[in-house]
């Protein structure tokens, strides 16, 4: 699972270093054939450095033991990441200057590119009005919208795994503990437990379970995964992104909601997106919060094989702050989302952060209907499906449509031929 790289110039333990997503290319491409992509890096780096291979990282399943969740640990600058997969061959870490621009040289790499940041994508904090009753069963607005009861009928989910990439889930809330069935955390010194709030007002809207109490979300009995890319403070790297991502594809995940986005991206997350859409991981995301700065969808939205979504307010008018532009491929409630927030209780958050596990919740519901449906099918169907509020067919403010769970859980087959991105 971990491996070590040693000291080759003790000297150079002080020099600056900073954080870059490594891509080598197909092993059958190298210059070295024989050599694994870590001994290779090893033999041309100096600092200390601890891999975790990305996709191996086990999550525990279960409430106990969930408590001893598996994450990163030690220095940022002292883990890096290893992509284990053939077909994204990618290793993330922290060099000097001098290990940088050796590895740039290196025939057996592709490419030695800058980390960046990506953010979680709110438009406003939580506000605390309109509480649900604690000893009865609350609807959310949002998940009546997009009409989730009405398919409860047909599929709730069961089953279906569902990763939440954002800033871990509090998986002892009393509407998500039945449902969290694992937890794993590539931000480092962090466990997978979510100190922001975040991703559990995420994890919410997909799942939270119908117990009686609190809130419902979309799919009420899916599998949700805890998969902390995002810090406690609402950041993290895309080279945690793309390690998250690695580990929804060794560990059979179905869908990858990620309410997060930013700019100035690698390469190499295209590379991560394609792999996962390719061994049958749908890929959601939010469009972005920039409605008052020209609109374009953020990264890794804006990617063809992720599907961006945008927000609607409860009339079905596009929320001011969402982004818009080619690249949606359908709306969702994205105003004064009610849904669970840490230590038990609940909150309204607005943004395309919370349009997105609508859409997420939506797949795993018309999933749990067509079990035997691929990613793309799930996609075209929910496509097809979706509610018309633009123009007929696509625009660029709602793209398909809001999304529609009862149609696309109803629909007799799942749709043949792709829409997807126009």
């Amino acid at each position: 699972m971990a491996s070590s790289s040693r000291r080759n110039n003790p000297a150079d333990d002080n020099a600056p270093r900073r954080s870059v997503i490594v891509t080598f290319k197909a092993k059958d491409k190298r210059a070295d054939t024989s050599t694994d992509k870590l001994e290779i890096l090893t033999q041309a780096i100096s600092s200390p450095m601890q891999f975790l291979d990305a996709a191996d990282m086990i999550a525990t399943a279960g409430v106990e033991g969930l408590q001893r969740v598996a994450s990163a640990v030690g220095e940022p600058e002292e883990i890096g990441f290893d992509v284990n997969l053939y077909e994204a061959p990618i290793v993330s870490l922290s060099l000097t200057e001098a290990e940088i621009k050796a590895l740039k040289g290196n025939p057996n790499i592709a490419a030695v590119e800058d980390d960046g940041l990506c953010y979680a994508l709110p438009a406003e904090a939580l506000v605390f009005e309109d509480q649900p009753i604690v000893a009865a069963e609350t609807v959310p607005i949002g998940v009546s919208q997009i009409k989730s009861p009405a398919a409860w009928g047909a599929s709730r989910g069961k089953g279906i795994r569902v990763a939440v990439l954002d800033t871990g889930i509090d998986w002892t809330h009393p509407d998500l503990t039945a449902n969290v069935k694992g937890a794993v955390s590539f931000v480092p010194g962090e466990t997978a437990m979510d100190g922001h709030s975040h991703g559990t007002h995420c994890a919410g809207t997909i799942g939270a379970a119908i117990n009686g109490i609190g809130v419902v979300g979309v799919a009420p009995e899916a599998s949700l995964y805890a998969v902390k890319v995002l810090s406690n403070s609402g950041s993290g790297n895309w080279s945690y992104l793309i390690a998250g991502l690695a580990w929804c594809v060794k560990n059979k995940i179905r869908i990858a909601s990620m309410s997060l986005g930013g700019g100035g991206v690698p390469v190499a997350l295209k590379t991560m997106c394609d792999a996962a859409f390719d061994a049958g991981v749908l890929l959601v995301a939010a469009a972005g919060n920039t409605g008052a700065t020209g609109g374009a969808v953020t990264f890794p939205g804006k990617y063809k094989k992720v599907i961006a979504v945008s927000a609607v307010d409860s009339s079905n008018v596009l929320a001011s702050f969402s982004a818009h532009g080619p690249e949606v491929e359908l709306c969702a409630p994205g105003v004064n989302v009610l849904s669970t927030i840490p230590g038990g209780g609940y909150g309204k958050k607005s943004g395309t952060s919370m349009a997105c596990p609508h859409v997420a919740g939506a797949a795993a519901v018309a999933w749990g209907a067509h079990r035997f449906a691929t990613n793309s099918q799930i996609w075209n169907l929910l496509a097809q499906t979706a509610d018309n509020l633009g123009v007929p067919g696509w625009d660029p403010n709602f793209g398909y449509g809001r999304v529609d769970a009862d149609q696309a859980a109803g629909a007799l087959v799942p749709a043949p031929t792709a829409p997807m991105k126009p």
